[in-house]
């Protein structure tokens, strides 16, 4: 398939005017929607991306902010092609690690809320394309690649961005199955936790960082497993903090695991129970890999031992 060269509007979108950007956004979403139009080459997709990162650079008050970031992510559901709708996504995620230095402080929430979106609409992609085994993979390709935004070994990339992923990752894989239970739709596929969090154990064991590898623990591993260690009916009032962030989803995750598998999403959900354990083995596997540094391993080893114990043994 031949590229074509990004649209003539783009530079539209980084203009003074409100107006320009605002119908060049509009123009964007037509173009990206056409089913004639075939892939754009990765260096016009750059160009294109580095006129949407000012679009949205120049949109300053806040509602106008989170109306232009919904927007933006939702165009990865406009586009018909999956293929297309994540070549999309990888021209985002190089873009933002690509220009992130560069955010001063007082637009750093708002990047912040447009990294939010993206992850959520991303989810919802991959929930539409019934969990698609090459999309899936894709997706973490795109995450942990070099210049990604969870590549263990690129010292380019801004920590800052890995914190607010592993912050919000299971927040918005949570609200999108919680929004599809809801839905008069047809019952949604289970989400294969196994290749959706192995982004995170693969950065886990190969960061060079403690203050990376403690807050992915923290935020994604430690609350995933005891989520999956409680009965519904045990599951704690949401905290305080929780309560204060509307963003936020509970830390109990109650759709997520009622509604999860660990790689085989035909095959149905699977027992919580039975998924901790395959997670906890999965974590294990990945911990005694060459390639995780020692003292990643050790922690990883003392979080499965933890856990397993509280199973009331290891798995075997």
């Amino acid at each position: 398939m031949t590229a074509m060269n990004a649209p003539p509007f783009a530079k539209h979108l980084a203009s003074n005017d409100k107006k320009i950007r605002d119908k060049a956004i509009k123009s964007l979403a037509s173009f990206l929607a056409d089913d004639a139009q075939e892939n754009i080459s990765k260096s016009d997709m750059d160009k294109l991306w580095k006129g949407i990162f000012y679009c949205f650079w120049m949109s300053d008050k806040p509602l106008v902010q989170q109306a232009l970031a919904s927007e933006l992510a939702e165009l990865l559901l406009n586009i018909t092609s999956l293929s297309s709708s994540l070549s999309f996504l990888r021209g985002f995620w190089e873009a933002t690690v690509r220009e992130w230095s560069g955010i001063d402080r007082l637009r750093l929430d708002k990047y912040y809320m447009l990294v939010r979106r993206f992850v959520n609409a991303t989810f919802r992609l991959l929930e539409r394309s019934k969990w698609d085994k090459t999309a899936c993979e894709t997706h973490n390709d795109i995450l942990t690649q070099e210049g990604g935004p969870l590549c263990p070994t690129d010292i380019r990339v801004p920590a800052s961005l890995a914190y607010h992923l592993a912050d919000i990752y299971l927040q918005e894989l949570d609200k999108t199955l919680a929004s599809s239970s809801l839905s008069d739709a047809e019952p949604s596929l289970p989400a294969p936790l196994s290749p959706l969090l192995n982004p995170f154990f693969i950065l886990a064991a190969r960061t060079p960082t403690a203050t990376t590898y403690k807050r992915i623990q923290a935020e994604v591993f430690e609350p995933l497993f005891s989520a999956l260690s409680l009965p519904p009916e045990s599951q704690p009032p949401p905290q305080k903090r929780i309560r204060l962030d509307p963003s936020a989803t509970q830390e109990q995750y109650l759709a997520l695991v009622s509604n999860a598998c660990f790689d085989r999403p035909s095959a149905g959900t699977v027992e919580r129970e039975i998924l901790r354990k395959k997670l906890l083995r999965r974590f294990f596997d990945i911990a005694s890999e060459p390639e995780t540094k020692d003292s990643n391993r050790r922690k990883m080893y003392a979080l499965f031992k933890e856990s397993s114990e509280d199973d009331g043994g290891e798995e075997g």
